[in-house]
């Protein structure tokens, strides 16, 4: 029903995010093996984000000049050099903690360019009706990829053949770019900008439009808040998890499978999210699920064991889930498409700009204030951003986000 590009693009999407769970879970593990420093260790997780700080508003504008299809196909390509490249290093005993976070870092520039151009073709791909479904099929897709193979995969490699962290994904990233090729028709905007307009007029149309949508505005500022606290959270709990000295003792394969239990929550919530929101509205399960995940982060910190751990992480990974699959199909409902690369570029600059951020200062507060100080504190900030987020939205609590009123927004602002 959703059609024969959409079987190739889900298909891409589902190697490359198991490429993309194998480095993400295997490169700290990988790190903490060279180094305890949780300042060093931590610089992992600001290498793998620092490029949408820098890259977003360019990467969105190119992706709204340029055929879609095709950036995402040399994104994925140039990732698997890149890894391919830090494979060899790795098999001859050359790969240390700087070249880790150097390969990390440009394989993170070419996921700039592939995300992007992928939320912005996929409405170019299957109808409007349809979004949520897809939607749904990508982000199941995306966490099994992610999390439920790729997380424990990288738990076993990382003891049993480092060298493989890099070289499964450098293959799975050039077989993602391959399947794209099989989708058919155009996939550049008829109206794209042409290359002699200035780049920053196009990203300055994009930053105006984000700002003057109240609703986009408000999901935008929170989910940078919740992205910046989550970075400090999760760049320095793998050393809070794993280890003989570590608060939980995990072993690297243990700590894979929590983000397993936490994929098959994510599944079952990308598959609900549709559902849960016709039942109790769509701001609402936004809501319900932003603080839900806020919340269970204090889990391991107040009861660290792995008994606790893994039931949590399975909450985690179902409640946001749900929560982004919601945000990304309102995103797409609400920006027009001659618009979506540049504007969803933006929404994730502010977004995700904050990761590296959160990431580095983690490890900088946890060198000295010890890692429970950064874990609380990331729980205080999570909880802010959503009373930001539910104060902007408490008018429609009952309703949905992309309802009359809300796309009025925009026209009454200008």
């Amino acid at each position: 029903m959703l059609g024969r590009s959409f079987g190739f693009l889900w298909s891409s999407t589902a190697l490359s995010n198991l490429a993309d769970g194998l480095l993400k879970v295997g490169a700290p593990l990988l790190a903490v093996s060279m180094t305890r420093s949780p300042t060093l260790v931590s610089l992992v997780g600001a290498a793998a984000t620092l490029p949408w700080l820098v890259l977003a508003l360019h990467a969105g504008a190119i992706a709204d000049r340029a055929d879609r299809r095709r950036i995402m196909v040399v994104a994925h390509l140039a990732r698997a050099a890149i890894l391919g490249a830090a494979t060899l290093l790795a098999a001859l005993g050359l790969l240390d903690l700087w070249l880790l976070l150097a390969a990390v870092l440009l394989a993170g520039v070419s996921e700039v360019f592939a995300d992007l151009s992928a939320q912005s073709v996929l409405p170019m791909t299957v109808s409007r009706e349809h979004l949520t479904r897809a939607n749904g099929r990508v982000s199941t897709a995306q966490m099994i990829g992610n999390d439920f193979i790729g997380a424990p995969v990288a738990g076993l490699l990382v003891v049993a053949l480092p060298a493989a962290l890099f070289g499964a994904p450098a293959v799975l990233y050039a077989a993602g770019g391959l399947l794209l090729l099989g989708m058919r028709g155009a996939y550049r905007l008829p109206a794209a900008p042409t290359g002699r307009r200035p780049l920053r007029r196009d990203i300055g149309e994009a930053l105006r439009y984000l700002w003057a949508h109240r609703v986009l505005r408000s999901l935008a500022v929170s989910a940078g808040l919740l992205n910046l606290a989550n970075s400090a959270y999760f760049a320095v709990f793998v050393l809070w998890a794993v280890g003989g000295g570590s608060a939980i003792g995990l072993e690297p394969g243990e700590y894979g499978l929590m983000t397993t239990a936490f994929a098959a929550g994510a599944v079952l919530g990308s598959l609900l999210s549709g559902r849960v929101a016709g039942l109790f509205g769509e701001v609402r399960t936004l809501l319900g699920c932003w603080l839900t995940t806020s919340l269970l982060l204090l889990v391991p910190v107040l009861v660290p064991s792995p008994w606790t751990l893994y039931p949590t992480a399975v909450l985690w990974g179902l409640f946001g889930a749900a929560g982004n699959v919601l945000v990304i199909s309102t995103r797409q409902r609400l920006i027009p498409a001659e618009l979506l690369g540049r504007v969803n570029s933006a929404y994730r600059l502010v977004g995700m700009g904050g990761m590296p951020l959160g990431a580095a200062l983690g490890g900088v507060v946890a060198e000295f204030a010890g890692l429970a100080a950064v874990l609380i504190g990331a729980v205080g900030v999570c909880l802010g951003a959503v009373g930001l987020v539910w104060r902007a939205l408490s008018d429609r609590i009952s309703g949905p986000l992309t309802s009359e009123a809300t796309l009025s927004d925009i026209s009454r602002s200008r």
